[in-house]
């Protein structure tokens, strides 16, 4: 089913429409399409458009609230094995093709106050972050039912894009002035375009992309977030919500289950894509946190790799009564992995419908819910 505007955000504010929303988020991993088309896998079924998978009309609206640096990606060495480029941030990086879909920078641009200093000027603000004809478009998109959604930079990914991870996290003790500059000129200027884009075009959906977490837990505690990033996310959500906005979504990997309180308190009212192998169970955080937050994701992606018999115990715990009736998008807690058999996917879409009362398979397409 195609979902629209009025439709979802109810649907992730705990109404129920009248049925449940059924995902694929993200899609298979690299290599999964050989796999499935050596096991007789159609096209359509490898494209993901054979599953009739739920989505909602959605645009994302055309402001711009990250780095302008003048500089494009340079491929400088392209290999059967690996790609080595320069990307808009000045960095080496270094895509190794047959396991990934994102590349991993070799250096960062950022190492001391005197380095950001001299890109402070990426994030200022300028008219050219708006563009107000893409944004007329866009509303009459808005007007037809479409979702809005508005991404900012994240407050702990944008600036490990700057220093990296490890450099990161030893900078909010060791160069505190230079994350707290950083966060409120990207706070500044992301408001100011917020405003901008909102004179135009509501805002339905902020969306914010972190990725701060592992198996073990988050890189960062309650107490960093809540002096350094948490100010960030208030200022862009309180912006937010004055030009409409109602969903605040954070995608983070990993378990965020030791900060999801410091981050609700910021404005965040969704988590995904909830990994369950991180040890995030969306049942037990339904049961903790009620409907101070919906949820995206949260069904573990390697139990496809097993037998059926683990497939259906997974989805009957997942797709039990506390979590129907709206605030959960049931999807893969991730991209669909290597070594997931075709007929088990095919059981996992056929199952989940059946749990969820949703009617056989129509053919009505596919598109990343990601956002």
């Amino acid at each position: 089913m195609i979902w629209n505007r009025e439709q979802y955000i109810a649907h992730c504010q705990f109404e129920y429409t009248g049925r449940e929303m059924f995902c694929e988020l993200f899609g298979p991993l690299v290599g999964l399409d050989a796999e499935w088309r050596a096991q007789g896998a159609s096209e359509k079924e490898i494209g993901m458009t054979a599953f009739d998978w739920d989505y909602v009309m959605r645009t994302s609206l055309s402001g711009s609230t990250g780095a302008h640096t003048g500089l494009k990606k340079v491929i400088l060495e392209d290999t059967p094995e690996y790609t080595i480029s320069r990307d808009t941030y000045g960095r080496k990086m270094k895509l190794i093709k047959s396991s990934a879909t994102l590349p991993l920078p070799m250096e960062h641009p950022v190492k001391t106050m005197d380095d950001w200093l001299k890109i402070k000027h990426w994030y200022t603000f300028s008219e050219n972050r708006v563009n107000r004809e893409a944004l007329l478009q866009q509303k009459a998109l808005y007007d037809k039912g479409y979702l809005t959604i508005f991404s900012v930079r994240g407050g702990f990914d944008e600036p490990r894009q700057l220093l990296g991870e490890e450099a990161l996290c030893y900078a909010f003790y060791d160069e505190p002035e230079m994350i707290e500059d950083m966060l409120t000129t990207m706070a500044d200027t992301a408001v100011k375009v917020i405003e901008r884009v909102g004179d135009i075009v509501p805002i339905d959906n902020l969306i914010i992309h972190e990725d701060m977490a592992g198996k073990s837990g988050p890189l960062l505690g309650p107490s960093i977030i809540s002096e350094f990033i948490a100010p960030y996310y208030k200022k862009v959500w309180a912006a937010a919500q004055a030009q409409g906005a109602k969903l605040f979504s954070q995608d983070s990997d990993g378990n965020m289950e030791a900060v999801i309180d410091v981050f609700l308190d910021a404005g965040v009212n969704c988590f995904y894509p909830c990994e369950p192998a991180a040890g995030m169970d969306m049942v037990q955080l339904r049961k903790k946190y009620g409907k101070q937050f919906y949820i995206k994701g949260g069904i573990d992606k390697h139990v496809l790799r097993r037998d059926k018999d683990a497939i259906r115990a997974e989805l009957e715990y997942k797709m039990a009564a506390p979590m129907l009736g709206g605030g959960t998008i049931f999807a893969l807690d991730h991209r669909i992995p290597n070594g997931v058999p075709i007929e088990n996917y095919r059981y996992y879409v056929k199952l989940g419908r059946e749990l969820l009362g949703l009617p056989p398979v129509s053919g009505e397409g596919w598109e990343r819910m990601a956002f």
